[in-house]
């Protein structure tokens, strides 16, 4: 969450319920929504750690509102992170672990276990099928992440496939 809110505040100035509902509004429906604690607990640590600095301002008719801008410490983070490469593809999967695993405890059957997961991964993409229908179709950004997600279950569809046919192959 923290560079997501640094990347926002690149722009300019703001406020953490702005910043909320600007990533709402350009991820859409199918990111997970941080609640506004999760934000304010997170641009307090980056103020602590010196990559912004909020401001009080006052308002007549409301509370007080606290105002974030990026420093330059804030900005080197943001640049450095837009070099770095994305992380490595995922080699510790919750799943294959109970999948090796299951023959030497005979507490549950691979196939049983790849069926189930199998299921699961379909209902995900139906899930996110219904996202693209309902959710504005002008937000490009939404769309990518969410045809992302759906290529990547697909691929995890097709493993999960081979995986069968490997356990059905004789030896």
């Amino acid at each position: 969450m923290r560079l997501p809110l640094l990347a926002l505040l690149a722009r300019g100035p703001a406020h953490g319920y702005e910043l909320k509902q600007d990533l709402e509004q350009l991820l859409g429906a199918a990111y997970p929504q941080p609640n506004i604690g999760q934000i304010y607990v997170t641009l307090g640590r980056l103020e602590k750690s010196g990559l912004i600095e909020g401001e009080e301002v006052e308002q007549s008719s409301r509370p007080n509102k606290k105002i974030y801008r990026l420093t330059d410490a804030g900005q080197e983070t943001l640049l450095a992170w837009y070099e770095d490469t994305a992380d490595e593809p995922r080699v510790r999967d919750e799943f294959f672990m109970k999948f090796a695993l299951a023959p030497q405890t005979g507490l549950a059957d691979q196939i049983d276990l790849i069926n189930k997961q199998r299921r699961h991964y379909l209902n995900t993409m139906r899930n996110l099928s219904k996202l693209v229908t309902a959710e504005n179709r002008d937000n490009r950004i939404a769309h990518l992440l969410v045809e992302g997600a759906m290529l990547h279950l697909q691929a995890d569809l097709d493993w999960l496939e081979r995986c069968q046919e490997e356990l059905e192959e004789p030896e």
